[in-house]
């Protein structure tokens, strides 16, 4: 894989002159940051859990300033890395800028959870075991093995990968979605394969997941060709490598993710001062520390919020380096492992994420409300599918008027494109906040009803 080509500004569905304000006050990349930002699927994670679902404390992130943060983390790790790569290749300064690497790792960090569903993680296990579940198995019938996986496997990333592609016939008869630039896109593939087949994974990160619908293989099939990502086999699978800014997404949500979330245990009594004091000087680098300044913060709240940022700070050089040490190997193919596991680091961040999984994420609050989770959205597919795909039950058929059209294909009957139809009934509870979902729920089995 070869730089130049990597960074091309060319958008999905759209020519590049057509965001020629670019030429004078914004890159192709920040336009991409700009029409993420300004979705309205992106602003939907500001009620998307990210740790704490329907979280009674200010401090407590969700899913949305998750984002922000992790996109703010990204431009500086990819302006970082941009410095860098320009200095050891000069000759890309003919064709772009290192700011480009900020802009385009920012703008992709920030949809890096578009797709989630409400409840997080448990949301998407929620989607996937009503498709295994007996009462859908007349709907998923006669789909191939690989339509079956998307539903039975859902997966957040595939769904923000159909969210930021897809146009829904309803809404345009053009293609590319929001039309960003191919290497957005690119950058927000962390898992460039399909659902099906398993792959031999070994130790490949980019394996573990999937980030594309067997209906958006044909999209990403245009982007990684565009592009000229390289391909491999494993097993009998052909699949792409990583494109090489995806492992600075990657980075950027793993360092937020880590350290954040387990500020965020603090705020909500989970976690100690003297554990997040302890765990964040780990990270620092000592001999530049300033320990007197830090001697001068009189609140808790004060000195975790700045040894965070320091530690932040330290976690960004570090992964840059190890990205410049293995961007040959990355664009080879060969590298394809965390970049936070190649830091000094990786031992203090494997136990903060150990701590958190015992002490946050398995805690009272937050296994309730996943509990919570996983009756409401395979009840809300119960209705929602059988009101698409059944005509017997008159009533159901009316609950139809309760989903958007963008989610009907106006083009096809449900019976001539069932695994179009299910997808899209997944995509819409999928897209639902935890609170548009809570609140479905109750109306639709009557636990209580709206005011109207």
């Amino acid at each position: 894989m070869e730089w130049k080509k990597l960074l091309s500004p060319e958008r999905l569905g759209q020519k590049r002159s057509m965001t020629n304000d670019s030429v004078h006050y914004r890159s192709d990349f920040q336009v991409d940051y700009d029409r993420i930002i300004f979705s309205s699927s992106f602003r939907k994670l500001q009620n998307k859990t990210q740790v704490f679902p329907f979280p009674k404390s200010d401090f407590v992130r969700n899913r949305l300033t998750h984002s922000l943060e992790t996109a703010s983390v990204g431009r500086t790790l990819g302006n970082m890395a941009g410095q860098l790569l320009f200095k050891k290749y000069p000759q890309l300064n003919d064709s772009c800028q290192p700011s480009d690497l900020g802009a385009l790792t920012s703008a992709a960090c920030l949809a890096h959870d578009i797709g989630n569903p409400p409840f997080g993680h448990a949301g998407e296990d929620a989607i996937s075991s009503y498709f295994k579940s007996k009462a859908a198995m007349p709907y998923i019938a006669g789909l191939n093995v690989v339509q079956k996986a998307d539903l039975q496997n859902f997966e957040g990333n595939a769904a923000g990968f159909r969210i930021m592609t897809h146009t829904a016939p309803y809404h345009s008869n053009l293609e590319g979605g929001l039309g960003l630039s191919f290497a957005t896109y690119a950058s927000f593939i962390k898992y460039p394969r399909p659902s099906y087949p398993f792959p031999d994974i070994h130790d490949r990160v980019s394996l573990k997941k999937y980030n594309f619908f067997w209906s958006e293989i044909p999209v990403y099939d245009k982007i990684s060709a565009e592009l000229g990502i390289t391909q491999y086999k494993t097993g009998e699978l052909q699949v792409n490598h990583r494109f090489p800014l995806a492992f600075l997404v990657e980075a950027a949500d793993d360092i937020c993710y880590s350290i954040i979330d387990f500020e965020d245990g603090y705020h909500v009594h989970l976690i100690s001062f003297e554990e997040i004091e302890s765990a964040y000087f780990e990270i620092l680098n000592r001999e530049q520390f300033d320990l007197g300044r830090y001697n001068q913060l009189n609140s808790r709240e004060t000195k975790i919020a700045y040894l965070r940022s320091k530690a932040i700070n330290e976690m960004v050089q570090q992964t840059a380096k190890v990205f410049i040490e293995k961007e040959e190997d990355i664009r080879a193919g060969i590298f394809d492992t965390a970049l936070i596991e190649k830091t000094p680091q990786i031992h203090t961040l494997k136990q903060i994420k150990k701590t958190s999984f015992e002490k946050i994420y398995n805690s009272e609050t937050v296994l309730k409300i996943e509990s919570a989770g996983r009756k409401v959205l395979p009840g809300l597919l119960e209705i929602f599918v059988q009101s698409v795909m059944s005509d017997e039950d008159k009533f159901l058929a009316k609950l139809r008027k309760l989903i958007p059209q963008e989610y009907l294909d106006i083009n096809h009957q449900p019976f001539e494109e069932r695994y179009t139809n299910l997808l899209n009934i997944a995509m819409f509870v999928s897209g639902m906040t935890d609170q548009q979902a809570v609140r479905m729920y109750r109306d639709l089995f009557g636990i209580s009803l709206a005011d109207y």
